[in-house]
């Protein structure tokens, strides 16, 4: 006899086997917990470097091109872009899901050492940051009124800000 033909003979126990899973279905979604901000870690590391009075151009081949050759060489990488501006260069490191990022991290910065000195006269020393979306503002707000400027700022720090400060949970204002 096979599983069917049980089943075809007594009704029954189909339907209370059938019951019982849905039950059990139901239980167990009440008991599924589901996060609204899940705890995740993206590891995206940033390479800022400033060296002053530089046009894009120089920044990009002086500056941004050695990080990047340097940087490229670190096992895990995704993604490698970045942004040679006036002034500043800052380069962008994405690495894959699976890697660690205070690993990641600390490759970038050994790596970055490697190249500094060979970096132009008067670059800065390159500031390596790791991107984390926890220090991202959840709610951003916007006073603004028909008095001038010092006023609605009055009323914004006496009113707002410090009603906000003392709200649970709120990291700064």
């Amino acid at each position: 006899m096979n599983a069917l033909t049980i089943f075809i003979r007594r009704p029954v126990l189909a339907t209370m086997l059938t019951t019982l899973l849905v039950v059990l279905g139901l239980f167990g979604l009440n008991l599924l917990g589901v996060d609204l901000m899940p705890k995740i870690d993206i590891p995206v590391v940033t390479v800022q470097t400033v060296l002053r009075g530089a046009s894009p151009e120089e920044i990009e081949s002086q500056v941004s091109k050695p990080i990047e050759e340097v940087v490229n060489t670190i096992s895990g990488v995704d993604e490698l872009y970045s942004y040679s501006l006036e002034g500043m260069s800052v380069v962008v490191v994405r690495f894959l899901l699976e890697r660690d990022i205070e690993g990641a991290a600390q490759d970038v910065r050994d790596k970055v050492s490697t190249v500094v000195r060979t970096l132009p006269t008067g670059t800065e020393s390159p500031v390596i940051t790791k991107i984390d979306p926890d220090v991202f503002p959840v709610l951003t707000l916007a006073v603004s009124g028909n008095r001038d400027l010092k006023e609605v700022s009055e009323v914004a720090r006496l009113k707002v800000k410090e009603a906000l400060e003392n709200v649970p949970g709120v990291g700064s204002v």
